[in-house]
C-alpha cells in the first residue's frame, strides 16, 4: 500500500551531496551489508525529517486555526498541581464535534513549570488537543487572565485554576451551554469541596470565599440586583464580550507579593454584566476544587476574607454610574456599620475560639475599612506615578 503521507512530504527531504558520494563509494566496494547499512541510515535520516516537517505543519496550522473554545489554566508556579489538570483535561468524553485547545498562562513562576507543558507537548495529547503555553510577566490573576483572552483561539475560554479538576463532560457542558445561551457573556460552574483535612465546623458560612459554589441542580441567571456572581474558578466567558468591555488595566490585580486585594474576578465580570451581557451559573459543569491543609488554618482564612472585605468598596462602585456614587457609598457604608455592630454585640464572646466567627467578623471590619484603603492605596500609586 502506498503511504501518502510520505508522497506528500518527499519535496522536504533532501540528500545530501556528502551522503550522496558516500554512497557511490560504496557502491564500488560491493558490500550488501554496508549498502543494507547506509540505507537503513539514510531511512532513519528520512523519518526524522518527515517526523520534523509534519510537526511544524502542524504547529503552523494550530496557530491559525479557529476553535469553539480554549481552555485557559493561569498559573503560578504550579508545576506539582498542573499534572492533574491536564491528565483530567486528556480524559474529556464525547468531544468529537468540539474543536477545541488547552492554553497554560505562566505568570512569572520559578518553578518548572515550563519544562511540565513542553512534556504534555511532547504526548498523543498535543496532537488531538493542541497545547500552548504562553507567559505573562506582569504578576497577578487579573494580568494572566487578560493574556489568556488575548492569546485565545476560541470563541469562548474556559478558565480553570491549577487547582481545579474539571468532571470529564466540563469542556462539552461549557461548549454546549454557550450555544444554547448565545447572550450570555460569562457563565459559572457548579464546583464543589474537595478537603485535605476536615474543614472547621460550619466552615459552609465561609465556603464561598473558596469558590464553592453549589446552588442547585438547574441553570439561573445572575441578575445585577442579586449583588452574586460566580467566582474565576471554572468560568467560562465569550471572547468577544470581554474584548469589548474588559478593560486591559484593572484596578484590581488579585493577591500576590504586591497586592493583598482580591475579587479581581468579580471587576472583570461585572463590566461585561454592565454592558448587557448575561451572567449565568450552569451546574452542569462540575469541578472539584482541591483544598490544601494550610489553607485551612486561622491565620489563612482571615487573611482570604480580609483580601475580598478590602475590595469590597471597589466592586459594590462598578455598579453605580458615577452620579450615583455620592449617593450610594454613604448609605451603603453606614449599612456596614451597623451590620458589623450588631455581629460583633450579638458573638463577641465566640470570636476567639469560633474560627468561622472570627472570619465573618472581619469580613464586616475590613468591608468597613475597605473605602479608606482603597483610597489610601490609589493616593500611594498617583504619587509614585509621578
Amino acid at each position: 500500500m502506498i503511504n501518502f503521507k510520505i508522497i506528500f512530504y518527499l519535496p522536504f527531504f533532501k540528500l545530501e551531496i556528502k551522503k550522496a558520494t558516500d554512497f557511490f563509494s560504496i557502491l564500488k566496494k560491493g558490500t550488501k551489508k554496508a549498502i543494507a547499512d547506509l540505507c537503513h541510515f539514510h531511512i532513519l535520516d528520512f523519518l526524522l525529517v518527515w517526523e520534523k516537517h509534519e510537526n511544524q505543519a502542524f504547529e503552523t496550522m494550530s496557530q491559525t486555526r479557529k476553535f469553539d473554545i480554549t481552555v485557559a489554566i493561569p498559573t503560578y508556579n504550579g508545576a506539582r498541581r498542573l499534572p492533574a489538570v491536564l491528565d483530567r483535561l486528556q480524559e474529556q468524553i464525547e468531544m468529537e464535534n468540539i474543536a477545541w485547545e488547552v492554553l497554560v498562562v505562566d505568570n512569572n513562576s520559578t518553578d518548572n513549570l515550563d519544562e511540565v507543558v513542553r512534556g504534555y507537548q511532547n504526548t498523543d495529547f498535543n496532537r488531538r488537543v493542541p497545547i500552548r503555553y504562553c507567559k505573562e510577566t506582569q504578576q497577578g490573576a487579573a494580568f494572566a487572565r487578560i493574556r489568556a483572552i488575548k492569546e485565545a483561539r476560541g470563541e469562548l475560554v474556559g478558565f480553570l485554576d491549577d487547582d481545579t479538576l474539571p468532571a470529564l463532560n466540563w469542556v462539552r457542558s461549557a461548549y454546549f451551554f454557550g450555544q444554547e445561551h448565545p447572550r450570555a457573556g460569562a457563565y459559572g460552574s457548579q464546583i464543589h469541596g474537595d478537603y485535605e483535612i476536615e474543614p472547621p465546623e460550619n466552615f459552609h458560612r465561609i465556603a464561598s470565599f473558596f469558590a464553592i459554589v453549589e446552588r442547585g441542580d438547574l441553570p439561573h441567571l445572575y441578575q445585577p440586583q442579586m449583588k452574586m456572581l460566580p467566582p474565576s474558578a471554572g468560568l467560562v466567558v465569550r471572547r468577544k464580550a470581554w474584548l469589548e468591555n474588559v478593560r486591559d488595566r484593572p484596578f484590581l490585580s488579585g493577591r500576590s507579593q504586591q497586592s493583598i486585594l482580591n475579587s479581581e474576578d468579580l471587576e472583570a465580570i461585572i463590566q461585561i454584566q454592565n454592558s448587557g451581557w448575561e451572567i449565568w451559573y450552569n451546574p452542569a459543569m462540575e469541578l472539584a476544587h482541591q483544598i490544601s491543609r494550610d489553607r485551612l488554618t486561622r491565620e489563612y482564612l482571615l487573611y482570604l476574607v480580609r483580601s475580598t472585605g478590602l475590595a469590597r468598596h471597589h466592586i459594590r462602585m462598578l455598579r453605580y454610574q458615577s452620579w450615583q456614587k455620592p449617593i450610594f457609598f454613604p448609605l451603603g457604608w453606614v449599612n456596614d456599620l451597623r451590620k458589623a455592630l450588631i455581629y460583633f454585640i450579638k458573638n463577641r464572646q465566640l470570636l476567639e475560639k469560633d474560627v468561622i466567627a472570627a472570619c465573618e467578623m472581619e469580613f464586616l471590619r475590613s468591608t468597613i475599612v475597605s473605602p479608606f484603603y482603597l483610597w489610601k492605596l490609589s493616593l500611594q500609586k498617583k504619587t509614585n506615578n509621578q
